[in-house]
Order: structure tokens, then C-alpha cells, then sequence
């Protein structure tokens, strides 16, 4: 009992703290930064969106010591579509409302441009690993282009706490919710799968089971878009009422939705924290994905990091919200913020049968535990950033699989909390290295659309591009 009571205690406090923090600093920080990157880039997500496509299916092979722009695009979407698209919705919608949807794609537009500067940013300032394949991120950009190796430690050290104890714990939680919901399975035993599973892959046990989770992950994604179109077909007909919600709610025009009063803010806030934490836009995770690729030009590993963003939360966060609004599942009479994990699940089989219970836990565990493989990669970036020694690589993997362990158990509320704070350190580390490095990505962006214009491949050379400063490796 004095441990609920100190989780609960905890979890009050870092409520209090982050409605402080994501009300007068994170949507400030987050929306400011994208709104400034669009009109410096002249709406580059929508002048340049035809490109976004486009450099997916002409993607280059891997050489080099890199790999693909299109794998780098896979392994970042691979941490993007998952929990967040599933309960992190949920939650959002019972918090806040359908509104919430309406604050999540406004993140997600100006984001573009935020997703687009962080992942050129990380291209231009990679560098090469003992290993041969290229490295990088928010620390490489803070310490080669701020000139502020003090500030790249900060950051690198609270994006190891937040991929190797915040993000298992959120993905962890998730899975176990669904299946004990679903199938009556304890926690703790779900718990220690995941736990198990995770230990076989970080500690080299089993590789057959990373490469087996690379394949059904990309699977697994599929199968819900499938899912989501299948539910919005037989529910044609309530899509024009789904949108007027959205937006009628978003401005507290429908407070019954959250019960309250503040139902704008509601929504505004919930919006935006589970906005960020599905798109990840100005989060700097995705960059250190980005960086490993094989380009001609940085700009085009930008372009694609945007349409990400797209994809993820105007496409596949705004099929979850109507699975949700329109089978009846939320009922916001009865529903709290600890129900959100198995929600949609609800609204799944309540429309398509209970033989999809199964088919959707089995879903949302790959899409958990590929996350937290993901988060591991992400971290480990991190460390090799801070030169990482083998016994502290091997603590990072026991601290993760401990992690995983404890969110299974833990109120999910409890976990957000944690997800949320650990989000705020290094998001406004990233954004402010971002706008601090606004000539860089302009400088880069010109250069590109200078050589769109002569009809020729864009293909960056450094000597070329009237770049603001020296760039300190020889990769390009």
C-alpha cells in the first residue's frame, strides 16, 4: 500500500508539473519552432510534398557504410506507428476529447517542417562509427554545429533516461494492458515475457527473433491500416458527423465530451502531448534513424522524415479517432484514462467480432516490443555519443529490460507521466539547437532548390553550398 500511495503521490506531481510545463512552455516550444521553420522554408511540407513521396520509391541503396534513405524511413516509422497511434489516442480522446484530434493534426502540419530541419540537420552533421556505418542526431548537431559539447552531453544523457527507462515502460505497459483486458492474463506474467524477450534480443541470444520482428512489424502496420479502412468503409456514413465533432470539440464548443469546463484546454493539451509522442516531430528521436542513411543530399532524408509525419498522424492517428468516435466504445460517462489501453481494442471487435481479440493483441505486443528494440537503438546512439564503455553498454540493457518489467505492473497514467517529463527535457534541448540552426538547414534547402531548379538530381557538395560554417567530418 505505501507504494501505490508513493506512485500515486508521484504520479499527481508529475501531472501538476507537465500540465505547467505543456501549457506554458512544451506547445509554445513545439508549435513556435514549426510555425518559424514553415515560414523560413516558405511551407516547404506543402511545396515540396510531391518530392516526399516521390523519394521513397527512388530510393538509393545503401553504400558506403550507410544504408538506405527508405530503410532509415522504416526504422524511424517503426517506433512512430505503434502505441502511440493506438492508446496514445485513446487517451488523448478521453482526456480531451474528439478535439484533441484536431490540436494532434495542427502539430502534426507545422511539425513537417520540424521533422524535415532535424533529420537534414542530422545528415549534415553525421559522422562515421568504428563500425563503418554513419552515426548521429540532436547531440552530433549540438556539439559540431552550436559548438556546445556541455549541451550534447545534457541532451545524450536525458535521451538515454527516456529510450532505456520512459519508452519501455510506456510500450510495455500498453501490451500488457491489452492482453490482461482482453485474455485475463496477469500483468506480471506478460511482464516477464517481454521482459525475457527483450534480454534474449539485446544480450545476442536469439538474432533470429530481432530479424523475425523487423519483418512482422512492417506486417503488423499493414494489417491495421487494413483494419482501420475495413471499420471506416462499413461506417461511411458517420464521417461527415465524425469531423464535426472533431472540430466543434476542439474549441470547447462540445465541453459534455470531457465534462468540464475547460474543455478547450483540455483538448489543446492532450493534443499536443500525444501529438508529439506518435509523430515524434522535435522529440530528436528520429534523427539519429536519419542520420545512418545513404543520400545525395541531406535535404532529401528531410523531406522523407516529413512524410512520416504525415503519414502517421494525419493518416493513420485519424483512423484510430474515428474507429474510436463511432463504434460507440468511448463512453465518457464511464471510461477513465487508465481504460485507454484497451479502447481501441474494444472498438475493434465490437465492430468486426470477438475473433479479433487475438489478432489485435497479437498486433499491439510486436508493435510494443519493436519499440522497444527501437528505443534500444536510439539510446545506444546516444551512449556511443557519450563513448560508451562495455559494463555501462551492459547496464543500459539491464536498466531497459527492468523498465520494461515495471511499466507492465504500473498504472498507466503513472507511466505517461514519466513518458511526458522525460519527453520535455530533450525535446526542448533538440528545438532549441533546431532554431539555433536555422541558417544551416536554409543554406542546405537552397541548394537543393537551386538544383531543382537547373532540371539536374540534386547531389550536395560542400564547396557548393555557401554554407555557414565548416562541416566538421569528410563524409561529405
Amino acid at each position: 500500500m505505501a507504494v501505490y500511495d508513493a506512485i500515486q503521490d508521484v504520479t499527481a506531481w508529475l501531472g501538476g508539473l507537465n500540465d505547467w510545463l505543456y501549457t506554458w512552455v512544451m506547445i509554445l516550444a513545439l508549435v513556435g519552432t514549426g510555425i518559424f521553420l514553415t515560414i523560413r522554408t516558405r511551407a516547404l511540407q506543402l511545396r515540396h510534398f510531391v518530392g516526399m513521396a516521390k523519394y521513397l520509391t527512388q530510393s538509393r541503396r545503401g553504400s558506403r557504410g550507410g544504408i538506405s534513405s527508405f530503410q532509415a524511413f522504416a526504422m524511424g516509422m517503426s517506433t512512430r506507428i505503434g502505441i502511440g497511434n493506438i492508446t496514445g489516442i485513446a487517451l488523448a480522446m478521453i482526456l480531451g476529447g474528439p478535439g484533441s484530434l484536431f490540436w494532434m493534426w495542427i502539430v502534426a502540419i507545422v511539425g513537417m517542417s520540424t521533422a524535415f530541419a532535424e533529420a537534414t540537420l542530422a545528415q549534415i552533421f553525421k559522422f562515421r562509427h568504428q563500425d563503418g556505418s554513419f552515426r548521429g542526431g540532436p547531440a552530433s548537431y549540438i556539439m559540431d554545429g552550436l559548438k556546445s559539447r556541455p549541451l550534447a552531453v545534457v541532451f545524450a544523457c536525458a535521451m538515454v533516461f527516456c529510450m532505456f527507462v520512459a519508452m519501455p515502460m510506456v510500450q510495455a505497459n500498453t501490451i500488457a494492458q491489452v492482453i490482461s483486458g482482453a485474455h485475463g492474463i496477469d500483468p506480471w506474467i506478460i511482464g516477464l515475457v517481454i521482459a525475457g524477450l527483450t534480454s534474449l534480443v539485446l544480450f545476442g541470444g536469439v538474432r533470429r527473433v530481432a530479424r523475425a520482428t523487423e519483418v512482422i512489424s512492417p506486417m503488423m502496420a499493414l494489417f491495421y491500416v487494413g483494419v482501420a479502412v475495413v471499420i471506416i468503409a462499413l461506417n461511411i456514413t458517420a464521417v461527415p458527423q465524425f469531423f464535426a465533432d472533431v472540430f466543434s470539440s476542439a474549441f470547447g464548443a462540445r465541453e459534455a465530451f470531457v465534462g468540464t469546463g475547460s474543455a478547450f484546454v483540455a483538448a489543446l493539451l492532450n493534443g499536443t502531448r500525444r501529438g508529439l509522442f506518435s509523430n515524434e516531430a522535435g522529440m530528436g528521436t528520429s534523427p539519429n534513424a536519419a542520420a545512418t542513411a545513404t543520400v545525395a543530399h541531406p535535404v532529401q532524408q528531410g523531406l522523407i522524415q516529413a512524410f512520416g509525419v504525415f503519414l502517421d498522424t494525419i493518416l493513420i492517428c485519424t483512423a484510430t479517432g474515428f474507429i474510436i468516435s463511432t463504434t460507440g466504445a468511448l463512453d465518457y460517462s464511464r471510461v477513465t484514462a487508465d481504460d485507454a489501453a484497451h479502447v481501441t481494442t474494444d472498438a475493434i471487435t465490437g465492430t468486426l467480432g470477438a475473433w479479433m481479440a487475438w489478432p489485435i493483441a497479437i498486433m499491439i505486443f510486436f508493435f510494443g516490443f519493436s519499440s522497444i528494440l527501437g528505443a534500444y537503438a536510439y539510446g545506444e546512439a546516444n551512449l556511443v555519443f557519450l563513448k560508451k564503455s562495455r559494463p555501462l553498454d551492459l547496464a543500459s540493457r539491464a536498466v531497459l529490460i527492468v523498465s520494461s518489467f515495471i511499466g507492465s505492473i504500473t498504472a498507466l497514467t503513472f507511466v505517461w507521466a514519466v513518458m511526458d517529463t522525460a519527453m520535455f527535457a530533450v525535446t526542448v534541448l533538440n528545438l532549441v539547437a533546431i532554431v539555433a540552426l536555422a541558417p544551416w538547414i536554409m543554406a542546405l534547402l537552397r541548394d537543393y532548390e537551386k538544383q531543382i531548379r537547373e532540371g539536374v538530381d540534386p547531389v550536395f557538395q560542400a564547396d557548393k553550398a555557401e554554407l555557414p560554417g565548416d562541416i566538421p567530418s569528410d563524409i561529405w
